[in-house]
């Protein structure tokens, strides 16, 4: 007589080292079709694989790893791995710290340092970091033991489930203080204000952050500190955009530069630049200035570049003599301030003949 085996939800609820087991339970449930049949008939719909490969319904569970196998797929039903252990008590990095600085557009293309003041914790002097009053320490938590961690049974579809869960009542650490050092009221750390020293790398962005190692908070049982996270907001400036690693900018040229060609100035972050402009340049040319751009943040050595577009620009107030050596000019090439007049006079003309053309030949009809 076949031996009997104990219910599979039984198995994934209460026994732990039923590995064999556990094996056969996680290969009939996860299926979701062997699990309906393990629903409606029990051992008995599998009795006939009894002694295929492995012992179970042709299944080999030889070679398999189940811890991980059941970790992953079961492991939040019983609040997380078991070979967690005391994983809630280990060593932890502490949180990151954010801050925000604001920098000129010019500090963000050749860099720059700032500093920031921000309240930092350290551990406890008197106490060393323990919490607990000089001359004390502080004791194994009664209520887990020491592990961290507590375990809670509940019911679920799978039966009899069990929870794993921080202890609510040493937060995790596994220990208590019965008497906390009066410095820092028990938490084991001291807070001060620190300035820090921000070294902004050229070729920053907007948006962008600088992670400064170690001035995060402090880490829990002995786990190291946490960064310093400080985003950098820049501010716009009223001649530069920039595009990656391109600035972009407008310069304005006169009609006369445009038409006969001369020396500009142009405005960069390196400073000014004396760009000659060709004769007969139209406007919205773009100019490109290479290597005046922002430098690369892998490479600061490289630089994009700057291009400039140029915009003719028309002046709004002119003296009467300006206008009349305009007026000269325009008769000079072109005419075009009259264009219009001569194309209405010599359509005029054109109607008068052909009106006259058609009462001609309206005489001639008569005449004749």
């Amino acid at each position: 007589m076949a031996e009997a085996k104990r219910d599979y939800y039984e198995v994934l609820g209460v026994s732990r080292d039923a590995d064999k087991e556990a094996s056969e339970a996680y290969a009939v449930l996860s299926d979701a079709e062997k699990r309906r049949q393990y629903d409606q008939f029990g051992h008995a719909a599998f009795e006939g694989g009894a002694g295929g490969a492995g012992g179970f319904g042709g299944f080999d569970f030889s070679g398999a790893d189940f811890s991980d196998i059941f970790g992953d797929i079961f492991g939040d039903l019983f609040g997380g791995s078991r070979r967690g252990g005391r994983a809630g008590n280990g060593p932890m990095k502490g949180a990151n710290i954010r801050k925000s600085i604001r920098i000129t557009f010019e500090e963000a293309v050749f860099g720059c340092e700032k500093e920031i003041d921000l309240i930092l914790k350290d551990p406890c002097e008197d106490c060393n970091g323990t919490g607990a009053k000089p001359g004390t320490s502080p004791e194994t938590c009664p209520k887990c033991g020491g592990r961290g961690q507590v375990v809670y049974t509940s019911q679920s579809f799978f039966g009899t489930v069990q929870n794993v869960q921080t202890c609510p009542n040493c937060g995790g650490s596994g220990k208590v203080i019965k008497e906390k050092c009066p410095k820092c009221a028990g938490t084991g750390y001291t807070s001060s204000k620190k300035r820090i020293k921000v070294t902004i790398p050229a070729g920053i962005d907007n948006g962008q952050s600088v992670r400064i190692r170690d001035k995060g908070e402090p880490g829990v049982n002995g786990g190291p500190r946490g960064d310093l996270l400080v985003e950098v907001n820049v501010s716009h400036h009223p001649v530069f955009q920039r595009q990656d690693v391109h600035i972009f900018s407008t310069v304005p040229i006169s009609f006369a530069v445009a038409t006969l060609g001369g020396d500009i100035r142009i405005k960069t972050v390196d400073g000014d630049v004396i760009y000659t402009v060709k004769p007969g340049t139209k406007t919205d040319t773009k100019v490109r200035l290479k290597g005046k751009g922002v430098p690369s943040l892998r490479n600061s050595q490289v630089r994009g570049d700057h291009y400039v577009t140029l915009v003719i620009q028309t002046p709004e107030r002119l003296s009467a003599e300006a206008k009349e050596a305009l007026r000269r000019f325009d008769e000079l090439t072109g005419n075009t301030l009259h264009q219009n007049d001569d194309a209405g006079d010599k359509a005029e003309k054109g109607d008068k003949k052909k009106k006259k053309g058609f009462m001609d030949k309206m005489k001639e009809v008569f005449e004749d």
